[in-house]
C-alpha cells in the first residue's frame, strides 16, 4: 500500500506523539493548561469516542495518582482541622498538573490510534527499530509482536465481561497462527516528514527552556 502525498509517514506520527507526551513533561503549568486545552479539544474533535474509552479504562488510576499526590506531598493543609490527615494544597495542584500530563498523553494517543491501522503501526514500529540491526537484533520481530500485543490489549481491555485475570492472560497467548503471514505497507518518508519532525524538535527545545 503506498502512501498518499501529503500524509505523514507512521513513523513520524508514532514520533510526533513521543514528543509530544515529552513536552509536556517541561511546560510550565500556565503553558501546560493552553497546551493541554488544545490537544484534548483535538481529541474530543477527531476521536472522541476512543478518547472516552481509554479515559474510562484510566480512570481509576488517575484517581488514585491524585490521591496519592494529595496526600503524601508536603504542604499547607487544605483542611486545618484534620492536620497531618488533610491532603496538601500543593499536592492538590501537582496531582492536577500531573493528571493533565496524563490526559494529553492519552488524548493524543487515542488520534494515533484512530490514525494508524495495526499494519500501519507496524510499519511505523519497523521504521523506527532500524537501530536494533545494528545490536543483530530483528526488528521484524520486534515489531510485529509489539504492534499485535498493543491490538490485542487494546481489545482485550475494551471486552466489559472479561476480568482483569483473563485480560492479562489473554495477552500472553499466541494470537498469530505459525503459518500466517503478515503484511507491511510500503510507506516512504516525505519532505512533510522532516518539517513536521524538525518543528516539534523545535518546540521541544523551546519547551525545555
Amino acid at each position: 500500500m503506498g502512501q498518499h502525498l501529503g500524509k505523514l509517514h507512521p513513523a513520524t506520527q508514532i514520533l510526533v506523539w513521543c514528543l509530544l507526551v515529552a513536552a509536556m513533561q517541561f511546560l510550565a503549568p500556565a503553558r501546560l493548561m493552553i497546551a493541554g486545552a488544545v490537544v484534548l479539544a483535538f481529541a474530543c474533535a477527531l476521536s472522541r469516542h476512543k478518547f472516552v474509552q481509554l479515559l474510562r479504562r484510566t480512570r481509576w488510576i488517575m484517581l488514585s495518582l491524585w490521591v496519592i499526590y494529595a496526600f503524601s506531598t508536603p504542604g499547607q493543609a487544605l483542611l486545618e482541622e484534620l492536620g497531618v490527615f488533610s491532603p496538601s494544597r500543593e499536592g492538590l495542584l501537582d496531582g492536577g498538573l500531573q493528571l493533565m500530563r496524563l490526559l494529553v498523553a492519552l488524548a493524543a494517543l487515542a488520534i494515533l490510534l484512530d490514525r494508524l491501522h495495526r499494519q500501519q503501526l507496524m510499519a511505523g514500529l519497523y521504521a523506527l527499530f532500524v537501530p536494533l540491526q545494528w545490536l543483530g537484533l530483528s526488528r521484524e520481530r520486534l515489531a510485529v509482536r509489539l504492534a499485535l500485543t498493543l491490538h490485542y490489549a487494546e481489545v482485550a481491555m475494551l471486552r466489559e465481561t472479561r476480568t482483569w485475570q483473563a485480560v492479562l492472560q489473554s495477552l500472553f497467548e499466541p494470537q498469530v497462527a505459525a503459518n500466517q503471514t503478515l503484511e507491511l505497507p510500503v510507506c516512504r518518508f516525505t519532505l512533510l516528514d522532516g518539517l513536521m519532525l524538525a518543528g516539534l524538535v523545535l518546540l521541544l527545545g523551546v519547551a525545555v527552556r
